[in-house]
């Protein structure tokens, strides 16, 4: 994650601890948003993404699961879920992200909430909102979930519909976005940049604005499940939809508003963002390049900072990565599954810089992006270590 608030504006947040290494000094969250200082990025557990179940409500057009409305076998029970949340508080991972499919379709969820915050654990919601009335804002709200993430395609109903595959889809959605705001929950809102989506981005900025939203992560297509048949954004479409990204979070906070804006999967996002501070005299540009280099960009992320737990409990480098398993947590506790390095890829993520070919060896950005998302790398070339194509940066950008 590229945090564009904290980096660009100056912003801090409940997060900024443990992405950039930082003590917050300006705000005082509570502390179920509260995450831990890092002493190093290296050393930092990593945050469980944790599909816990594939059923949903929506026939999304990019999902990474392929997941529809019926049940699938297999998945974990209330009690084996229970066991994994043990494991994952004595293991201090830093936040446990309830995914699926649609997660308020699993009947326990919020029961595992209730026992995951028992544990102490930072629990976040990823949903798509349709399944959230007024009573559950307030559960969730009194269970204390960090945040709470709900996914928007477009700020014009026909279109949310259509990549929903569920006509009135974006007023079930907007309707769960209402209900959070309105008890007090954080919410955030999530949009996969496409060919498609990142044409009406400053249509998303004033939604944001307009209803209150905390937060809003724009995640760039890694094309896994049905998002195998999207197209990306060719890079003149990437550089635009950051710059509008960067511009309108800067309008945000030059208006008081205190909106957490990131980017998500191409850790060339910070790279991008450095040389525009650069050519702007940018007063923190250094600053900012200190940070981003700290944080390691992808170097610390899919097989270090970012994990994932499918539906039947095997466990993967990040969530785009379900083509490889490196062990089921009913066989093995995940924090020695996490640790256990026999795997030469497992191997491979944890120390990647040495093993990263093409683009790569040569980009004077690599200590502060770190080779982008290696899901996406091997996707498209089959090569777990090949220079990510959703790199939009030009060669004479990235020459040492």
């Amino acid at each position: 994650m590229i945090d564009i608030s904290v980096l660009y504006c100056g912003l801090e947040t409940p997060s900024t601890p443990h992405r950039y290494g930082r003590a917050i000094t300006q705000i005082d969250p509570p502390d179920h948003q509260r995450m831990r200082l890092a002493k190093s990025a290296s050393e930092r557990r990593p945050i469980v993404v944790w599909n816990l179940t594939r059923t949903c409500n929506l026939k999304c057009q990019h999902c990474y699961t392929d997941s529809a409305n019926r049940r699938y076998e297999g998945e974990l029970t209330t009690e084996q879920c229970r066991t994994v949340l043990d494991d994952l508080a004595q293991f201090q991972v830093p936040a446990v992200l309830f995914s699926g499919g649609e997660p308020l379709s699993r009947p326990d969820v919020l029961e595992l909430a209730a026992y995951a915050r028992s544990k102490g654990l930072h629990v976040v919601l990823s949903t798509n909102g349709t399944l959230i009335d007024r009573k559950t804002a307030e559960r969730l709200k009194e269970l204390q979930f960090a945040y709470v993430g709900i996914s928007l395609d477009s700020a014009f109903p026909e279109v949310h519909d259509q990549f929903r595959g569920v006509k009135g889809a974006f007023e079930r959605t907007m309707r769960g976005f209402r209900h959070c705001v309105e008890v007090g929950q954080k919410v955030g809102l999530r949009l996969t940049l496409t060919r498609e989506t990142c044409e009406n981005l400053d249509r998303i900025f004033d939604l944001i604005e307009r209803e209150g939203i905390n937060r809003a992560c724009f995640y760039h297509l890694c094309p896994s499940g049905r998002g195998k048949d999207l197209y990306r954004m060719d890079p003149e479409q990437s550089r635009r939809a950051m710059d509008t990204i960067f511009d309108r979070t800067r309008q945000l906070n030059e208006n008081g508003n205190r909106v957490e804006i990131l980017t998500v999967d191409n850790h060339c996002d910070g790279a991008y963002l450095h040389q525009r501070m650069i050519e702007e005299n940018h007063p923190r540009a250094q600053q900012v390049r200190e940070m981003l280099e700290w944080n390691g960009g992808a170097r610390y992320s899919s097989g270090v900072g970012i994990s994932n737990i499918d539906f039947n409990g095997n466990v993967h480098s990040d969530q785009f990565s379900m083509y490889r398993t490196f062990g089921n947590v009913l066989d093995r506790p995940f924090s020695e599954i996490w640790q256990d390095t026999s795997n030469e890829v497992m191997a491979g993520l944890k120390e990647r810089l040495g093993l990263l070919n093409g683009r790569c060896q040569e980009c004077k950005y690599l200590n502060l992006c770190g080779g982008g998302l290696r899901a996406r790398a091997e996707v498209v070339t089959g090569d777990p270590w090949a220079a990510d194509p959703g790199c939009y940066l030009s060669d004479a950008e990235i020459a040492r």
